[in-house]
């Protein structure tokens, strides 16, 4: 089994290690590390993401891998995938969709936009104008499009992966609370350490590792796989526990923006992915914890000027540490 050592923040310094029990799941992880190396716990949780049937929002400077991941993940589980790059200049119905005049025959011709695959990435989303941009989330969230009157559902699974550059970058613009709300998390690559930044020269001398990336499930193994996280069990301990810590957000003195319901539901999803990796049909505490500080800190709307994801993730953990955790059935 493969595992994963990921720093617990409810535990003060525990390490929590999960072991992956789905040999699917743990096939898709071996496969997508070929490409990306030394990134387990972030490649991990995406996938957890997409268990859950949310999407991901990874931010990062360029050129640390974050397209190479998409493919990765579009290749293994044989997603269709399409990559959009987000600049002034995109229009909604790039994204979406649109409907085109036929002189031939007399007729409307609707033309799918990039959203029509299984894989959506899209790139650099803070730097494309709000129009655009709110063109994708409500997608996102709808999962269909409707264009003169006429509604389009998009391909199931339909998963989006977007990047955005640090808000420091040339050209990029925050993206509002109520966007940024519907993404389940918010992941960083980082930089790869020394030794595997020398594994990934090495390993592009000549080939591309992304060749070597094989198929380990299909669409219905996903969607069977979506099902089976559905159906693991949530007891009225771990409800309570959900809600603690999203009202522990709604009244902590340094925040001025709290966890929504959208949110409380995003972390009750990903507690139940984490859960049913690790082989259980029931949820626990430690799965909730896991998970918490990815799905809220790119929610929280802080006081003050320092709104950095570091100070988010130091209150999430300050929250973790003060709910009490509840025992264990």
């Amino acid at each position: 089994m493969t595992h994963l050592n990921i720093f617990n923040q409810n535990t003060q310094g525990k390490i929590l290690r999960v072991q992956i029990r789905q040999p699917e799941l743990q096939k898709m992880l071996t496969e997508i590390q070929k490409a990306v190396n030394g990134k387990n716990d972030v490649i991990f949780k995406v996938l957890l993401t997409i268990l859950a049937g949310g999407h991901i929002l990874l931010e990062d400077m360029p050129g640390v891998g974050k397209t190479t991941l998409a493919l990765a993940i579009s290749r293994t589980m044989e997603l269709s995938c399409k990559r959009i790059q987000f600049t002034p200049d995109v229009l909604p119905t790039d994204v979406t969709g649109f409907t085109m005049y036929q002189k031939n025959n007399d007729k409307f011709v609707f033309r799918k936009g990039a959203a029509f695959c299984n894989l959506l990435l899209a790139d650099e989303i803070n730097r494309t104008s709000s129009k655009t941009q709110s063109a994708l989330l409500e997608l996102m969230e709808e999962g269909a499009v409707t264009i003169d009157g006429m509604t389009y559902p998009l391909p199931n699974p339909h998963i989006v992966i977007a990047t955005q550059n640090p808000i420091t970058c040339v050209g990029t613009q925050k993206l509002p609370e109520s966007q940024m709300d519907r993404f389940f998390v918010r992941l960083s690559l980082g930089y790869p350490s020394p030794e595997h930044e020398i594994a990934l020269l090495k390993a592009r001398q000549g080939t591309d590792p992304l060749d070597d990336v094989e198929s380990s499930a299909d669409t219905e193994t996903l969607l069977e796989m979506r099902r089976e996280v559905n159906h693991v069990y949530v007891s009225d301990m771990i409800y309570q526990y959900i809600v603690d810590l999203v009202q522990a957000t709604r009244n902590h003195p340094d925040i001025r923006l709290g966890i929504s319901p959208r949110g409380s539901l995003a972390l009750m999803q990903m507690a139940k992915s984490c859960a049913w990796a690790q082989g259980r049909d029931y949820l626990l505490p430690d799965d909730v914890s896991f998970i918490c500080a990815d799905v809220f800190c790119h929610r929280l709307l802080l006081h003050g000027t320092d709104g950095s994801p570091e100070r988010s993730r130091k209150i999430v953990k300050e929250i973790l540490s003060a709910v009490p955790v509840p025992e264990s059935e």
